[in-house]
């Protein structure tokens, strides 16, 4: 059984951060110990919320204390996403190299949230830079989206060689694989939204339909789901395929009810079984 250490935001009420990745990793069948970094009443996409914002000192004492279990030996991966100021980033970094050294097996996943398109940059000042320059050649697998991507190489991505070629030079700076969670792709569908998935060796593609409708906390169940599916298959299609038919799967039930937030436990099924299918294909 895959056991993975998740090191997020949590919110008591909706679905993002820890609040979404442990549900559904949990409910997909592996261990997770969720460590939180802040824990708000609710989404700051409401504009107001509440909560503590924990300090880097209270997460390594969590950690330290999973240690002096000797849990730390038996995680097979590190799942980190938002970081709220360079201070938590080392702070995750140093749990990183603590979890490595339990086990060297033990492999670091890092979504690098920063921006997306339309909404520009998000995080506090100095995040950006952090994430490109300290976690991302530290991670061995990175999750941006297409704006993200961009930003971490310095690049504009406007085909879909543009995006092989900036996942290539993000592969040069450390990591040995990522994926793209919002790509172009120059013959897809219209009204669709891709993925690309790579490593120096191959690369996968596919594709969904848009879904008009914003979801907060659907970039970290993604990230959950492909770092779980490629922890337990080895396969990069295999885990970009069970990536695009659960999130699709969810997200859809999510909008077919109406809710605002992610219907994760209304449509839990659909983490293990879900009911949409799509084909991907190898690119390189």
């Amino acid at each position: 059984m895959t056991t993975l250490l998740s090191i997020q935001s949590s919110v008591a009420y909706g679905h993002v951060g820890n609040s979404a990745a442990a549900f559904t990793l949990m409910r997909m069948g592996v261990e997770t110990y969720p460590v939180l970094t802040v824990h708000y009443s609710n989404t700051t996409s409401y504009g107001s919320w509440k909560g503590p914002v924990l300090s880097a000192q209270d997460v390594m004492d969590v950690i330290t204390g999973i240690d002096e279990r000797g849990a730390l030996s038996g995680v097979d991966g590190i799942l980190s996403g938002f970081q709220g100021s360079e201070v938590m980033g080392e702070t995750i970094l140093s749990a990183v190299a603590l979890v490595k050294q339990r086990n060297p097996k033990a492999v670091y996943c890092c979504d690098p949230v920063m921006g997306d398109v339309g909404r520009g940059m998000y995080v506090a000042p100095g995040i950006p830079e952090f994430l490109r320059d300290r976690v991302v050649p530290n991670a061995d697998i990175v999750t941006p989206n297409q704006y993200e991507l961009d930003f971490i190489t310095n690049r504009t991505t406007t085909s879909l060689t543009d995006v092989l070629a900036a996942i290539d030079a993000v592969i040069a700076q450390g990591p040995r694989t990522v994926l793209v969670t919002s790509a172009i792709a120059d013959d897809a569908p219209a009204n669709s939204i891709s993925m690309v998935a790579a490593t120096k060796d191959e690369a996968w593609l596919v594709s969904t339909p848009l879904i008009d409708q914003v979801f907060t906390g659907s970039g970290d169940m993604t990230t959950a789901v492909f770092f779980a599916q490629l922890l337990e298959t080895g396969r990069l299609d295999s885990a970009l395929k069970t990536t695009a038919d659960v999130v699709y799967s969810v997200l859809y039930a999510t909008a077919q009810s109406g809710r605002r937030e992610l219907a994760l436990v209304q449509a839990q099924d659909q983490i293990v079984n879900p009911s949409f299918s799509f084909e991907v294909r190898r690119i390189r």
